[in-house]
């Protein structure tokens, strides 16, 4: 069987299926020097951004601007052009905690669906070691009626992108990059090496480059699930954790985790991927799965804290309002993807608490859409019988105790999770 060569550099012409956190910015900057055709299946995504707006403000508007060759569209017969795609849509887990895989078959067949002799497929969606071509590559050769690494190729290289983050953006983070060939994997690697300016890492195979991905959420969630159980045991010793951690951390080689909720599409939900694989070959997995339960119990341990605060202070909880600051999963963006806040709302409520929820960065209709949360445009004043500072947005950080000591009855409990007041302030802490 002959083997139809890929594209050389020159002569690619990029699709990006997803236009989210991940996809859109990638879709700018390879849009600076190259034909790029920016795809997603939201029809009120592609007229935003035809405008020149980003909802989640990972792009500015200069910046859709100055991507000159990037061209937004909803129809996939304007992905028939294209030679390479680089798939980037979501990989959430279901309600029981599994991988949920649907959009990623469902953009594989997208694909499948217009591909040629030739082409070149390379995904940035997070998955589990194998994914690629024992999910992806079946649903592509079923649509095209092509032969994997015959007729088309695919790669993989696992996106790094940190939401909110203005300092680590995509061109001054280091990619990893993977092919299914050797020839492939130094094309896609050349690729990638157009636009990130801190370099790339060529993994050895596709497996190795998915699984360096998943693990490197998986390390920050069991750090994380450390510093939370430390919280617990300090806590239960009137000892303040944050104290601990400062004096902890003159040693160079302490590592500066913060204890807090574990939500956002990354840390969250890849070790999921990571116990689901490991399950299916026969392995159970102990530390990964008590550090998921840990991290996902925190939200009904701090609402409990403050429960018990108030109950300390002689408040009614029946009854009581708390506002809770703060819905995104992290600070300083509008990104309520797998955000645990809803876990510490949810616990207080079964406490018979009405709960107030403010968040300026978060769209209402979003909240609406993904929790059933109603938000408050202003907060009231002397109305709160407690507070929960549940992300650390600047804007809260900037208005300090002003804010709180506008909004709260005479007798009230603050319960800092993000630690943003002073600790003269009296607020609990975690």
């Amino acid at each position: 069987m002959t083997i139809t060569p890929p594209p050389s550099l020159d002569e690619l012409k990029i699709a990006i299926i997803g236009l989210g956190y991940v996809g859109l910015p990638l879709a700018v900057e390879f849009g600076r020097i190259r034909s790029v055709v920016g795809f997603d299946i939201d029809q009120q995504r592609i007229a935003a951004l035809r405008h020149g707006v980003d909802a989640t403000l990972e792009t500015t508007t200069e910046e859709l601007s100055a991507a000159a060759q990037l061209c937004f569209s909803s129809d996939p017969a304007d992905l028939a052009s294209c030679n390479l795609f680089i798939v980037t849509v979501p990989t959430p887990i279901d309600v029981h905690r599994r991988p949920d895989l649907s959009p990623l078959i469902r953009a594989s067949e997208a694909v499948g669906a217009v591909l040629k002799p030739g082409d070149i497929i390379v995904f940035e969606s997070t998955v589990y070691p194998g994914a690629t071509e024992e999910i992806c590559v079946p649903v592509l050769e079923r649509k095209s009626g092509l032969a994997y690494n015959h007729d088309f190729f695919c790669g993989y290289s696992p996106e790094r992108i940190n939401p909110g983050d203005k300092k680590h953006r995509l061109t001054s983070i280091c990619k990893v990059t993977s092919g299914s060939t050797p020839e492939v994997a130094a094309l896609v690697d050349s690729l990638y090496a157009s636009i990130i300016t801190a370099g790339t890492y060529r993994a050895e195979s596709i497996r190795v480059a998915e699984a360096a991905k998943v693990i490197e959420n998986t390390q920050r969630d069991l750090n994380i699930a450390l510093i939370n159980e430390l919280a617990i045991i300090f806590n239960r010793m009137g000892i303040d954790t944050e104290a601990v951690l400062e004096a902890a951390g003159t040693k160079w080689n302490f590592l500066p985790f913060r204890p807090g909720l574990v939500g956002g599409h990354c840390i969250g939900v890849d070790p999921y991927y990571l116990t689901h694989k490991a399950e299916a070959i026969g392995y159970r997995p102990e530390v990964i799965l008590a550090g998921r339960r840990l991290n996902d119990g925190m939200g009904a341990y701090v609402a409990e804290q403050l429960v018990k605060a108030m109950l300390k202070g002689r408040i009614q909880v029946n009854g009581a309002r708390v506002l809770v600051m703060g819905l995104t999963f992290k600070e300083n963006c509008p990104d309520l993807r797998n955000t645990r806040v809803v876990d510490v709302i949810a616990e207080l409520e079964a406490y018979g608490i009405d709960v107030d929820v403010y968040d300026p960065w978060v769209d209402a209709q979003d909240a609406r859409r993904e929790y059933g949360l109603e938000l408050i445009d202003v907060v009231p004043a002397h109305t709160y019988d407690g507070v929960m500072v549940a992300v650390a947005h600047d804007m809260f950080r900037d208005r300090g105790m002003s804010l709180f000591d506008a909004c709260v009855k005479p007798v009230h409990v603050v319960y800092d999770l993000k630690g943003i007041l002073p600790r003269e302030a009296g607020a609990l802490r975690l």
